[in-house]
């Protein structure tokens, strides 16, 4: 009997020819796949050939900045399956290059009793000073890359939600805005509560249930970047939540490869996520949860990735009384990375979007960063990035954060609890 070998996904960059140039321009049309044989593949690696090909500049270089437009590419990213037993740097040929491509999933936390609901929430951001200075999110989007978002359960819920269909990522038979309830959803209700006349953009990159994939996130960016790209934007300013990451850093490949993703900022990932911010992008992701050992132990999982990237705000979650979220990750940041991750904390742990269940608490970080993503769309409505770039907003937000102790960094809640009216005042918005 013919034995079959364990096979591991990875992300696989080429050098430019016409086949991966087709690919890409493909998906800038809503189209997706790889239609044409591709010419020097390393050995032993099977192309997936329903991934569009994401274009990049120069694999081989020190530069983190190169993702680039199918027009001026180099390089483009495409996902495949190794020899899991093989060494990858051993299945490489000349101008090729292997990443990881881990799984990712949402941040689920243990839902416990509410600390409030989202009416406290709005009195303790400052909801209606902001509403009075026309910081609202009007003319805002919000990319919530998540599971997909449930309009009708927003509307159940009396939130009223715009959403854009036209931008989102991937393309599937589901209509964006019509995925079942669930983390999605609680990430759409969360960012419009700081927000309510922002525009939701939906990027469903994580399935139903279960775990996705680094290369789909990769594709929603390239995707998002092709937006902000555009001769004529859509929208006046972007903001984009993430309340995923991995679980593991054993999902990755071992420590000191060149390939890995959780402390390598020239993973094509990272890259991407630093090309969005100079474009203006404000980029939140959450800070991850924390989990048990076999024993129900409390097990720490490090900030790592994307999620404790130079160029994103890393959001922790703190209760309605500010202290940290009893199951939040803990900074610093992974080696390799930023080490005063997180950022700010959001508020969680309160009764809002019941999209996990009648009564069921929003909680974690999950629940925490698309909080902080709304006030960062409405201080987006009257603040472009032009004036404030993604880096200075950081700044700003770290400055007039609700702290409990002294203004220096802390692992637990960061420079502190987001405090987005504070920054509209010193800012004269």
């Amino acid at each position: 009997m013919e034995m079959t070998m364990p096979e591991r996904r990875v992300i696989l960059i080429l050098p430019t020819q016409e086949a991966l140039h087709d690919s890409a321009m493909m998906r800038l049309n809503g189209g997706s796949g790889i239609q044409r044989r591709l010419t020097g593949l390393p050995v032993r690696a099977d192309i997936d050939t329903s991934f569009s090909a994401v274009p990049l500049g120069d694999s081989q270089s020190g530069s983190p900045v190169s993702v680039s437009s199918p027009a001026a590419a180099s390089h483009y990213a495409v996902r495949a399956t190794i020899d899991a037993a093989a060494e990858p740097a051993a299945l490489t040929t000349e101008g090729a290059a292997i990443f990881s491509d881990p799984p990712i999933a949402h941040f689920t936390a243990r839902a416990g009793v509410p600390g409030g609901t989202r009416h406290e929430v709005e009195l303790r951001l400052g909801v209606s000073g902001l509403a009075a200075r026309r910081l609202d999110g009007a003319g805002v989007a919000i990319a919530v890359v998540d599971r997909g978002i449930n309009l009708a359960h927003l509307a159940a819920r009396d939130v009223r939600a715009s959403l854009d269909p036209s931008v989102t990522w991937p393309p599937r038979p589901v209509e964006p805005g019509h995925h079942p309830v669930g983390s999605g959803t609680l990430c759409a209700h969360n960012a419009l509560i700081a927000a309510p006349r922002a525009t939701l953009l939906d990027l469903p990159i994580l399935p139903a249930t279960g775990i996705g994939l680094l290369s789909d996130a990769l594709q929603a960016y390239a995707h998002l970047l092709a937006a902000v790209r555009a001769d004529t934007p859509r929208f006046k300013a972007l903001v984009v939540t993430n309340s995923w990451g991995l679980g593991h850093e054993g999902w990755d490949f071992p420590a000191g490869h060149p390939g890995r993703y959780v402390d390598n900022p020239a993973h094509p990932f990272n890259r991407i996520v630093g090309t969005l911010s100079r474009y203006g992008v404000d980029i939140l992701f959450a800070a991850g949860n924390d989990g048990q050992d076999g024993s129900g132990a409390r097990r720490r999982v490090p900030i790592m990735g994307a999620n404790a990237h130079p160029d994103v705000i890393t959001v922790t979650g703190a209760t309605l009384r500010g202290r940290r979220s009893e199951c939040a990750s803990e900074g610093p940041g992974i080696p390799g990375m930023v080490y005063a991750k997180p950022d700010l904390a959001g508020y969680t742990d309160f009764l809002g979007s019941e999209a996990g269940g009648p009564g069921e608490i929003d909680a974690g970080t999950a629940a925490a960063c698309p909080v902080a993503a709304g006030c960062v769309a409405a201080l987006r409505t009257r603040l472009p990035h032009r004036l404030l770039p993604p880096r200075d907003l950081t700044v700003a937000l770290r400055t007039d954060a609700l702290r409990r102790g002294p203004s220096s960094w802390h692992p637990g809640l960061g420079y502190g609890v987001i405090a987005p009216l504070r920054t509209a005042m010193r800012l004269g918005l």
